[in-house]
């Protein structure tokens, strides 16, 4: 059954994943503003799903499984992240590289941040 919601979670996030890329794509967005916005909307998704169990005192591993292993570890894309900061350097775009590894790794930590002083 864990490989089951895994498995379903994970379809719904690689959906959601793929549509925020056609998005991003149809904007004609030079930076990887896609991958930005998959990997924080993961962690904000993850953060407050974690603080909302605890709150409520829901301890559902299948809960769990579906939506944080799930959905956010096919929404999150942290290795197309790291691929697409590589492609930059190679580029020559060094500033472009580190604010993206700065602003995408700042935004995901203060969210954690944030939801841990509920």
């Amino acid at each position: 059954m864990a490989y089951f919601l895994v498995f379903i979670g994970g379809g719904i996030g690689c959906l959601f994943r793929y549509m925020i890329g056609i998005f991003f794509q149809r904007a004609n967005a030079s930076l990887p503003w896609a991958t930005f916005f998959s990997n924080t909307l993961a962690c904000l998704i993850f953060a407050a799903l974690l603080w909302l169990l605890n709150m409520k005192g829901i301890t559902n591993s299948n809960l769990k499984l579906l939506l944080l292993t799930g959905v956010c570890g096919g929404l999150s894309t942290f290795s197309t992240f790291s691929y697409e900061t590589y492609l930059l350097l190679k580029s020559g775009f060094q500033l472009y590289a580190l604010l993206n590894v700065l602003f995408t790794t700042g935004c995901c930590l203060l969210l954690f941040y944030v939801f841990s002083k509920f």
